[in-house]
């Protein structure tokens, strides 16, 4: 096996609370899927057989029962960790470190996205990466989240990316929270790569190829926590640190605390010398334009596949997860109707919705732009647009909803008018209530 896929789905959704209350984040429905299907569906579309998922015991748990994660034909290799908000995704690679054999891919469980991975993997074979990873353009949420009722949305900080002139290259990488000084770019990156472009708009999809000694680099390196956030800054910034032979310079100095620590970082790999040979005897130069040997010396390299067409969103946010549910079943060719559903010939559905398994749609409804989770039923006169409705969700006679959305096993009353209202697990809407903009997701439940 040449790369070992590894699937990161212990997350909790921090930033998606109001629907992670009751459901763990990997198993969210997305278009009747859960989350995590659709980074299983990707790596099982391009051949890989095995992947390691490392998540929670509730999430292995759910996994078991949940139907399209048995019709998963990969071997699914699950470590289950402890729930601790502590033990970042650079901490769960350095749990599983043992059964790391061969260089690793990456991938977390709330992307979506139809890209395509050799894209990828081709840039990391290509140049003998040390990383290579996936960024997007940022995306424009256009609908309106529900349940935001009184709440300021919070600006998003942004990342300032640097790369080659090839737009491969990853030179640079630093998040506008850690700028109160300016942008400043070290001598040692400007030296060797004087033209550099410094992209902003771009957002990190956690999909990373690393090679195997960047996971035992980890595990002799313990403070490192996070990929995103410590792991991948510190290999782009590590690519242009002094070596032994290096002219001393003041902006390397900051690494040299670090170099003792790198460990199997800097040792080179068993195909070193085949490497080297072949970067002298050939033509081809990855930078163009000087003398220099190719890669300009360095043997830890870094690149970036950047997709500016198709869909690539990670649903870390609730305006995300909405967005998601109205793009992802464009990816597959499924019938917008489950063979079990029970739907009246007097109900008015329009094509771009979704009805699941064992659903019961009466007379007179209209449902437009949702998506009517498994085991759900809706009665007569009721009118859905633009909506998410979950798995067991009830909902009686005469409702209207609007821009909202609906956890799994609510009871909404009957004469219920609900606009851009998101209702938690199991809650119960009181009839002919009337809420806009509202969150309602407490345990609590009527008598």
């Amino acid at each position: 096996m040449e790369l070992q896929a590894v699937l990161m789905a212990a997350g909790g959704g921090s930033r998606m609370t109001d629907l992670t209350y009751n459901t763990p984040k990997a198993m969210l429905p997305v278009g009747n899927k859960p989350l995590m299907w659709y980074p299983l569906n990707l790596l099982e579309k391009v051949g890989f057989e095995e992947v390691i998922v490392i998540t929670t015991k509730e999430v292995q748990k759910a996994m078991s029962t949940d139907l399209k994660i048995k019709d998963v034909k990969m071997k699914l290799d699950v470590v289950s960790i402890q729930e601790d908000g502590d033990m970042g995704t650079a901490d769960a690679l350095r749990h599983i470190q043992p059964k790391i054999k061969t260089d690793i891919l990456v991938l977390s469980c709330d992307l979506i996205t139809d890209v395509a991975l050799h894209e990828v993997v081709d840039l990391f074979r290509a140049h003998n990466a040390t990383m290579a990873m996936l960024m997007s353009k940022a995306h424009e949420f256009t609908e309106t989240v529900p349940g935001q009722k009184g709440k300021k949305k919070t600006a998003e900080q942004r990342d300032f990316v640097g790369v080659d002139k090839s737009g491969k290259r990853l030179l640079f990488m630093a998040n506008e929270a850690d700028l109160e000084d300016g942008l400043s770019i070290r001598k040692s990156i400007m030296r060797k790569h004087p033209r550099m472009l410094i992209k902003t708009g771009l957002v990190d999809a956690h999909l990373y190829c690393l090679k195997k000694a960047v996971v035992d680099f980890l595990t002799e390196n313990k403070s490192i926590s996070s990929i995103r956030g410590e792991l991948v800054p510190y290999l782009v910034r590590k690519q242009f640190s002094k070596t032994v032979n290096s002219q001393k310079l003041k902006d390397d100095t900051d690494d040299q605390t670090q170099e003792k620590n790198d460990g199997p970082l800097l040792i080179s790999s068993r195909d070193e010398p085949l490497l080297q040979l072949a970067q002298e005897r050939s033509c081809w130069n990855d930078h163009r334009g000087d003398m220099s040997e190719a890669y300009h010396g360095g043997k830890l390299r870094c690149y970036v596949h950047i997709m500016d067409q198709g869909l690539c969103c990670r649903v870390n946010t609730l305006a995300a997860y909405i967005e998601v549910n109205r793009l992802a079943p464009k990816l597959f060719e499924e019938p917008s109707v489950h063979p079990s559903a029970d739907i009246s010939e007097r109900c008015q559905m329009g094509s771009d919705s979704i009805i699941g398994a064992v659903c019961h749609i009466a007379d007179k409804t209209s449902i437009k732009r949702s998506t009517i989770g498994n085991f759900t039923t809706v009665k007569e006169k009721v009118k859905v647009t633009n909506s998410i409705i979950m798995h067991g969700v009830t909902i009686e006679e005469g409702c209207n909803i609007q821009g909202s959305v609906i956890c799994s096993n609510a009871v909404i009353g009957r004469g219920a008018d609900l606009k851009y209202c998101l209702v938690g697990n199991g809650q119960h809407i009181e009839p002919e209530g009337k809420r806009e903009g509202e969150l309602s997701y407490q345990t609590e439940q009527p008598n």
